[in-house]
């Protein structure tokens, strides 16, 4: 047999042999493989908003399962009215948890406060129910036209409680009480501070009142009061 001939067959036979190895070891599914990679996909996914980032800057409150199990932060006494409206709530809208709704309230209550100072109007927009969101860009559309502008910087909160949960036919209402600490400073067209103090941390207490169609689809809610506690 002349010797290239055999060569060939040699070769042939070991590309066989690598091609079986690679079949045994590639070509198999288990079950357990890695989708293959899609750069589209890997755009989208890393591009997926969190829960303080929704689509359209609105905040769902997350719901229970979304919240790892610990000790309830939320103290709600047997028997008290806090109690029964939790328990009507509930009747309407399984999902609801007080400590879910206490960590997501957070969140809202941060991005309200930040955006106002901004003048961030795109982001107060679906946060807010129709007569809140008049009111807050009156009061940015006021401050625009006298040329003021707020510095504002949010230190964090130093304490959240849940003041009252109640279920208006089919509305839930919930109202929490935020003691926060930041600074803020109006200047005016000048620059000079007309309101509040410059670098000067103050502690400041709201109580909101967020409120959802229980029967609606949607899962967000929305801030319907807003009150400047003692």
């Amino acid at each position: 047999m002349d010797a290239t001939v055999l060569e060939l067959l040699i070769l042939a036979a070991f590309a066989a042999f690598v091609a079986y190895r690679l079949y045994s070891t590639l070509g198999r599914r288990t079950g357990h493989e890695q989708p293959p990679f899609d750069p589209r996909r890997e755009r989208v996914e890393t591009r997926r908003p969190t829960v303080a980032q929704k689509e359209d800057n609105v905040v769902p409150l997350p719901r229970a399962r979304e919240m790892p199990r610990s000790a309830p932060e939320v103290k709600i006494p047997a028997g008290s009215p806090l109690a029964a409206g939790v328990d009507a709530v509930r009747q309407a809208d399984p999902s609801f948890e007080p400590d879910s709704f206490v960590q997501g309230a957070k969140m809202a209550h941060e991005m309200i406060a930040k955006a106002f100072a901004q003048g961030d109007r795109s982001a107060l927009k679906p946060l807010l129910a129709e007569d809140v969101y008049a009111s807050f860009d009156a009061a940015i559309s006021a401050r625009e036209k006298a040329g003021h502008q707020i510095d504002f910087s949010f230190i964090g909160l130093k304490q959240t409680n849940l003041e009252e949960v109640s279920l208006r036919g089919r509305i839930a209402e919930v109202t929490v009480r935020f003691v926060s600490e930041l600074i803020s400073a109006t200047r005016d067209a000048a620059g000079a501070v007309i309101e509040g103090a410059a670098g000067v941390v103050r502690e400041v207490t709201d109580v909101w009142t967020f409120a959802r169609d229980t029967r609606s689809s949607d899962p967000n809610w929305k801030l319907v009061s807003t009150a400047a506690g003692a």
